[in-house]
């Protein structure tokens, strides 16, 4: 495949705005994930203003992408293909491990281990909650093993994670993807999440607050999306399923796991449940609706130790296309029994 290419009056526009060197070192470190304007200015030691303006300079010249969450501002390299494929040609033409470089990535590494720290102080006073709703289900091991199995894909250019949460998803699958985007409206969740796929080895990983009904991705562009344990909390399912119909490509694949439906009534008030789990005809319905195909479905049932309000997990693959996605499986049901 031919490298995009830019036209010589962008081109030249992008090399006088890396052309500095509090820019280039600003580069290197985005290289590595997304850093806030707070986060530069402590790395590179300058201001506030100054440091926003290096960074205005480069996002007119198609470099930076800046995403706005609340009060805090994130800025990351471009996802635009001429550009990005510039930056990398370029920064990979550097020695990572040069001085300056090398102690900004410390210090970044230092400001996200502290980020991540705080962020899991959030989670452990509210660990209680999602430890209670997890003995009601299968064990969260073997979900994770069939979530992985199902979208064992060979390559991947786009995954897009419906509902991030906590970023577990990402952290999982995100290395078979050259993109992986997770997106949640929960800022405190997004924060969790951000801070568990920072780093180099999540480079290709990004975190943004949106609603997933109708997500800033143009059609026809993710390989695969998944929806995990999160359509019990909307009002609407169907609309989220349509969403991610828009988004996947044609040949891609979608996968919700959700509980299949039950009657724990309790779920509503104590963990905010929308709904009560989902039967194989409603996501069937809801799919065909959308223009997806159920093309495979299987449940996990719940762990012993649940007792009589055990939740039984549900996986369901759909596609545009209709055919398998599961390799040679032709069943349309299938039930696992621990």
């Amino acid at each position: 495949m031919t490298a995009p290419r830019l036209d010589a009056e962008a081109g030249l526009i992008a090399l006088r705005a890396i052309s500095e060197p509090t820019r280039l070192r600003t580069l290197m470190l985005l290289s590595s994930g997304e850093l806030t304007v707070k986060d530069l200015t402590q790395v590179l030691g300058q201001s506030q203003p100054r440091i926003s303006r290096h960074l205005k300079l480069m996002h007119d010249a198609g470099l930076l992408t800046r995403v706005q969450e609340g009060s805090w501002v994130y800025f990351r390299l471009t996802d635009n293909p001429a550009p990005a494929a510039l930056l990398q040609s370029l920064l990979s033409r550097f020695d990572a491990n040069g001085y300056d470089f090398r102690r900004d990535r410390e210090r970044a590494e230092d400001i996200r281990r502290e980020r991540f720290e705080r962020a899991q102080m959030f989670f452990a006073e509210h660990a209680g909650q999602w430890d209670r709703l997890r003995a009601l289900h299968a064990n969260e091991a073997e979900v994770e093993r069939q979530i992985c199995s199902l979208l064992d894909l060979e390559h991947g250019t786009l995954l897009v994670d419906m509902g991030t949460g906590t970023g577990r998803i990402l952290e999982l699958l995100a290395k078979r993807f050259e993109r992986a985007i997770g997106v949640d409206t929960n800022q405190q969740m997004l924060s969790y999440a951000r801070a568990r796929v920072q780093g180099p080895a999540y480079s290709n990983v990004q975190v943004r607050q949106g609603d997933i009904c109708h997500l800033s991705l143009a059609d026809d562009t993710a390989d695969a999306v998944i929806m995990h344990q999160v359509l019990h909390y909307l009002p609407d399912p169907a609309r989220a399923i349509k969403e991610a119909a828009r988004i996947l490509k044609a040949d891609g694949r979608a996968l919700i796991v959700d509980f299949a439906a039950h009657t724990v009534e309790r779920l509503r008030d104590e963990f905010a449940h929308q709904r009560l789990g989902f039967s194989n005809d409603q996501i069937e319905a809801w799919s065909k609706d959308a223009g997806l195909a159920v093309t495979f479905h299987e449940q996990l049932p719940p762990s012993k130790q649940a007792g009589v309000d055990g939740l039984t997990v549900s996986f369901w693959v759909v596609s545009k296309t209709g055919k398998a996605a599961i390799g040679e499986t032709t069943e349309n049901h299938m039930e696992i029994a621990l």
